[in-house]
């Protein structure tokens, strides 16, 4: 895989995150959940900004964005809401675990970072949730 795939797929993630937030929002209860996911989806977007721009140095040109995407499971209430943040999350850590062994410097650090914030979202969910087991024993690894 190259960076630029690897950068590719991250940015595919960070869309996907986007999306979802935007659906999952509006079913969450408390002011603190609600802070906490407009929270992650301005990172979500700041993350996908610097990869549109690292691809644009790099001259390659970043995948299209879906008009919209399939949800893995409805939403329709705080619980799927909160299952959802979680699947995205990891996901998302998913995306950039690639990204490491392709890249070096700022690439790296930004996936490590990256990773690194996902999980960290990941598990305040999984905790909202009451979800067990609370952490992943290898983030972005997938299964």
């Amino acid at each position: 895989m190259t960076a630029g795939d690897a950068l590719g797929a991250a940015l595919a993630a960070e869309d996907a995150a986007i999306y979802a937030y935007g659906v999952l929002g509006v079913h969450l209860q408390s002011d603190d959940e609600k802070s906490d996911a407009h929270t992650a989806e301005t990172a979500h977007r700041q993350r996908r900004n610097y990869v549109i721009t690292r691809l644009d140095q790099l001259k390659l040109k970043p995948p299209a964005t879906p008009a919209g995407y399939d949800l893995p499971f409805p939403v329709t209430d705080r619980d799927s809401a909160l299952k959802l943040a979680i699947h995205i999350e990891d996901g998302v850590a998913q995306a950039w675990r690639p990204v490491l062994p392709v890249t070096e410097s700022t690439d790296r650090t930004t996936a490590l970072s990256a990773m690194t914030d996902a999980a960290v979202r990941a598990t305040k969910w999984r905790r909202r949730a009451s979800a067990d087991p609370l952490t992943l024993p290898f983030p972005g690894r997938a299964g």
